[in-house]
């Protein structure tokens, strides 16, 4: 009887072990701006970039500044616009990004305050680009059918002109904490240097430490990616957040396994765990580079959400742990945060940029940088 009651505590203990309520403690907090959402946009591209380049000018240069993540948005509409109209219709046109547009929209346009530029027109108290989009498309495809037989050069003007009606006009000057800036002037003071820049991911199918066009939809400004090892692809961004700097994350999000309103994401060893993994310490899979392959190839893992990976955190048994900063308010996740376990981010996420001087010096040889 005493042998039986042994192993019943044993047995229950052992259970106990794998469903401890998650208990996060720091490790690495990386400073940051306060989160903030997108609101009814599909612009997270641009909020997590901008964010990105937010912890870097306080990195850099100690300075807090709050960057208008619309001022990106309305100058990369057109460039999408042009793109959807040259290739006929045979592309994408949404309000989704990459991190690389935020980087070109700040290398051609320069970069804004928020406080000069908000993107919002003062009736609307959140973000909702459903109707502008709808316009734009609706727009795009009477230009795509060409129904005069000769496109008129003005299709242009008028995708601009309903980008001011819905966004308000583009900005050549404004005046900041009693200086005037032009956008790209009021850039030169962050004093980022954007060929510092670049972006790595983990592709079987690429050669290696190589530049690639990553074929995902939202890829329509034909964006390169370094190609790593999948151990060396994050083994680069522990290496980042030890040293201090953030990351901007391209990462698939729709997995039931990722949850937005309680701020936890893992990959679960049993997929009988897919919903206790959420509040409680499960073993997980052990992600192979061809099982992330296999995953991106039958579309499983798509380009879905940009966040900003600002630290690190464990949890009571010693599972590390991103800290992951998300644009779907502070309300939502862990204030506004999402704890995103080693083999999630290994199995979903498509991405990282970063700054060239965060990564591992093997790599950077690697890379010729």
């Amino acid at each position: 009887m005493k042998k039986t009651l042994l192993s019943l505590a044993f047995v229950a203990l052992s259970i106990n072990g794998f469903s401890q309520t998650y208990e996060f403690q720091t490790i690495k907090d990386i400073e940051a701006n306060p989160v903030i959402s997108q609101d009814q946009t599909g612009t997270c591209w641009s909020f997590s970039t901008t964010s990105f380049l937010e912890a870097e000018i306080i990195r850099i240069t100690g300075k807090h500044i709050d960057l208008s993540e619309m001022y990106n948005v309305r100058n990369t509409y057109p460039k999408k616009a042009w793109n959807y109209v040259m290739r006929q219709g045979k592309a994408q046109f949404g309000e989704g990004g990459l991190a690389h547009d935020v980087i070109n929209s700040a290398r051609e346009f320069g970069v804004v305050p928020q406080s000069v530029y908000t993107g919002k027109l003062a009736t609307y108290e959140t973000y909702n680009h459903a109707e502008m989009t709808a316009v734009l498309e609706s727009m795009l495809k009477t230009y795509v059918e060409n129904p005069g037989k000769k496109l008129s050069p003005q299709w242009k003007e008028a995708i601009n002109a309903v980008l001011d009606v819905y966004m308000g006009k583009n900005l050549t000057e404004f005046t900041y904490e009693g200086k005037k800036y032009t956008p790209k002037s009021f850039f030169e003071t962050t004093k980022i240097k954007l060929e510092d820049y670049i972006t790595i991911s983990s592709f079987s199918n690429e050669a290696l430490y190589k530049p690639f066009m990553l074929p995902i939809p939202d890829n329509f400004s034909n964006g390169l990616f370094y190609n790593l090892p999948l151990e060396e692809y994050i083994q680069n961004i522990d290496n980042a957040i030890d040293k201090g700097y953030t990351l901007a994350l391209d990462c698939d999000v729709s997995e039931p396994t990722f949850s937005g309103k309680i701020g936890i994401a893992a990959v679960p060893e049993n997929d009988a765990d897919n919903k206790s993994i959420l509040t409680e310490i499960k073993p997980e899979k052990s992600i192979t580079p061809e099982y992330r392959q296999a995953e991106f190839e039958n579309l499983s893992t798509q380009d879905d959400h940009l966040m900003h990976i600002v630290g690190k955190v464990k949890d009571q048994k010693g599972n590390i742990y991103y800290k992951v900063k998300n644009s779907w308010g502070a309300k939502a996740g862990k204030d506004g945060f999402v704890y995103m376990s080693v083999a999630y981010l290994k199995l979903k996420s498509i991405s990282v940029l970063l700054h060239k001087d965060a990564l591992v010096s093997k790599t950077k040889t690697n890379l010729g940088l």
